[in-house]
């Protein structure tokens, strides 16, 4: 029987201001019917243009040219009416798209937003289109799916919202279903749970699926085939053991090197690939890898490898590889913690106790019981040493951008002290505090937006120095070409503007405004969450780099615990507001002794295809708890697998599992030291 979709030659061009972008070039493929194929690659190689020329949803200036051919089960998508189109589109083949919060209207309901395709395709009533969308919603895991259909996109959870746009693609039971990056901004936890339900739709509702996604573990775990796009094309196609055990094509070769894992050895550095994708307004000639391979040579860059191998793997390769990059491959990595270990040193750089933060909530009131608030932290401790890493994870929502904003004084807790070398930063005000600020600074989630569109990279980075006073015009002009040399970036950098760089360039950016007055400490907050594997590489290595160079401490914050394993020297993990684990990295990975951390290591996606599908419906299940209500006694009892009534009664003191090991657990994974005081307990957690 023919495949369920055949691709053909596909070939999208786009009209820019600054020429043609040749963003999808002669890429053909199959997809039967069952079957999940896998686009992966980094941003800019053709993937999510690839589904959106299947969806017919090209941008303004888009189009596919050339014999470029699309058939849906027989029937050529390609030059069909728009008219005729929009019948196939959201009914026949469905998308689900990357970012949900931009995806859904905000000034419509959830209900009507799911229930709109169902009016437009099966042309049934509105109280029929609304019984879908309940339906619908509660196929897809949404909590009380009816009693939903009136809120709006900014009433949900990320988590939700995503399980809101996979409802409204599935309204229709569509037969082919392209799920681009649905989950990159969900933690773990809630990223597991959306891959598996996408997964047993799949098996239950019989459909197709191609998943565009960056992550190797997730394309591990999730996919039947891979095709590995870049530069617009297919690099490497295969089934996805044979891709992670015995890939070809050197690209899908440092893809792969590139990811963190639990197991990684942080005395070596991640292999990484260097360079940048190439423009696609100007494609080079030859091998459009070349300029970025190790197995590079004359003949790869003047001519064009084409697609060769078996039916069941094929690659584009004048030097393919066989199977993964060897160990060897990579360098040892001085760390500044070697030379600057805790026990050396009279007291802490830094030190927390009991932080509260509380924030009240507009409108909020219950009689008898005054103003509700979001119990954001709730007696938080820690300590860091100087040249210390500390590695603070959790899901959204647990409170850990708070308390980073609270240890470099960007905002004050309702009780509890931070002290600094000494120094309570709570009773500084004024010119004090702004000096004292000198040796604390962060690194935000979001790059793109904690800079000024409006000011060239050089105003960025000299801004701190003209607030502090520090240097002459010409002196903090050459401080601005030191920064920008240290984190990788060209001296001429600094006449640009932050939206002429990419995502890794502008987290560089971020990671040398936050150096520019050379602190002590920098709270590094998701640095590289939304970043591409192969980048997210470089940027570890280089902050690794940096704090041998300058013995910075970090506060690392993620939700991705094989991030945190890589830089961190010890592990706090958060829950609603409490730390519930403190632990030596190697104490969280091999010895974790709360049920949330177990959870949390269970949901890392793992680039092994056997043992990704092994995890497959186990680990943290549910939403995180409202923090204006946490649950009673532990708050982790009402997702936890051991929870029995003492754990609703009673909130589990901390208890010492080991040197600078403890967790706040009734029923732990481990067998806590005997007779452990609470005080100790709690004074060796931080």
């Amino acid at each position: 029987m023919p495949p369920l979709l055949e691709v053909r030659n596909l070939t999208t061009h786009i009209r820019t201001r600054r020429g043609t972008v040749r963003a999808v070039d002669d890429v053909s493929f199959t997809l039967e019917a069952g079957e999940t194929l896998g686009l992966v690659g980094e941003s800019g190689c053709g993937k999510s243009m690839t589904g959106l020329s299947l969806m017919g949803l090209l941008p303004p200036g888009g189009a596919m040219v050339g014999d470029s051919s699309v058939a849906l089960d027989g029937r050529e998508l390609v030059g069909l009416p728009e008219r005729d189109l929009r019948r196939v589109r959201g009914n026949d083949i469905a998308m689900v798209f990357q970012d949900p919060m931009t995806s859904l209207d905000p000034t419509k309901t959830i209900g009507h937003q799911v229930a709109e395709g169902v009016l437009l395709h099966r042309g049934c009533s509105r109280a029929e289109a609304a019984d879908r969308a309940a339906e619908v919603l509660g196929l897809v895991g949404l909590p009380h799916p009816r009693e939903r259909l009136k809120d709006y996109p900014h009433q949900l959870s990320g988590g939700l919202r995503q399980r809101v746009l996979i409802a409204m693609a599935l309204a229709n039971e569509p037969r082919v279903l392209i799920a681009d990056e649905p989950t990159t901004a969900l933690d773990v936890t809630i990223q597991a749970q959306i891959l598996a339900l996408l997964a047993d739709l799949r098996a239950r509702l019989g459909m197709a699926m191609i998943l565009i996604t960056h992550d190797m573990g997730v394309t591990a775990g999730h996919t039947d085939r891979v095709n590995v796009m870049y530069a617009g094309r297919i690099a490497e196609s295969t089934g996805t053991d044979r891709l992670f055990h015995g890939m070809r094509h050197p690209y899908t070769q440092s893809l792969l090197a590139s990811v963190p894992r639990l197991d990684q050895d942080p005395g070596k550095e991640l292999p990484t690939i260097p360079g940048m994708p190439p423009d696609l307004t100007d494609p080079p000639g030859g091998c459009r890898f070349a300029g970025r391979c190790r197995y590079a040579t004359d003949r790869c860059r003047t001519d064009e490898p084409e697609l060769t191998g078996s039916d069941q793997h094929r690659y584009a390769c004048w030097h393919p590889t066989d199977g993964p990059l060897p160990p060897s491959a990579t360098a040892a990595v001085p760390r500044a913690t070697e030379a600057a270990a805790p026990a050396v040193h009279d007291r802490p750089l830094l030190e927390a106790r009991g932080l509260v933060r509380e924030f009240p909530v507009r409108g909020a009131r219950i009689p008898g019981r005054g103003r509700r608030v979001v119990h954001a932290l709730s007696g938080v401790s820690l300590e860091l040493a100087p040249g210390e890493t500390f590695g603070l994870v959790g899901e959204s929502g647990c409170g850990k951008t708070t308390l980073g904003r609270l240890l470099v004084g960007l905002d004050r807790p309702d009780t509890g002290t931070v002290t600094l070398d000494g120094t309570d930063l709570g009773l500084l005000r004024g010119r004090e505090l702004r000096r004292r600020r000198r040796d604390l600074q962060m690194m935000f989630q979001d790059p793109f937006s904690s800079l000024d569109p409006r000011m060239r990279v050089g105003g960025i980075l000299r801004e701190p120095l003209q607030i502090q006073g520090i240097g002459t015009a010409r002196e903090q002009k050459a401080r601005v070409a030191e920064l920008l040399a240290e984190v990788g970036l060209p001296e001429r950098g600094a006449e640009l503007y932050p939206h002429e760089f990419s995502g890794g360039q502008r987290q560089r950016i971020g990671l040398a405004r936050a150096l520019a007055l050379t602190p002590k400490l920098i709270v590094a907050d998701e640095p590289v969450s939304a970043l591409d594997v192969s980048v997210r590489a470089q940027v570890l290595n280089l902050m690794n780099r940096l704090q041998a160079s300058h013995g910075l401490s970090y506060i690392v914050i993620s939700h991705d615990l094989a991030v945190v394993r890589y830089l961190a020297d010890r592990i706090g993990v958060m829950y609603l507001g409490r730390m519930v684990e403190v632990g030596s990295a190697d104490d969280i990975h091999l010895r974790a002794a709360h049920p949330y951390t177990a959870g949390l290591l269970k949901a890392v996606p793992v680039p092994d295809p056997q043992l990704e599908r092994a995890k497959l419906g186990t680990g943290i299940s549910g939403e995180l708890p409202s923090p204006v209500d946490p649950p009673s006694g532990c708050r982790f009892r009402t997702r936890c697998p051991l929870a029995r009534e003492r754990c609703a009664d009673e909130e589990p003191a901390l208890r010492l599992f080991g040197a600078g090991h403890t967790a706040a657990c009734h029923f732990p994974l481990q067998q806590p030291l005997p007779d452990t005081p609470a005080k100790a307990a709690t004074d060796a957690s931080a």
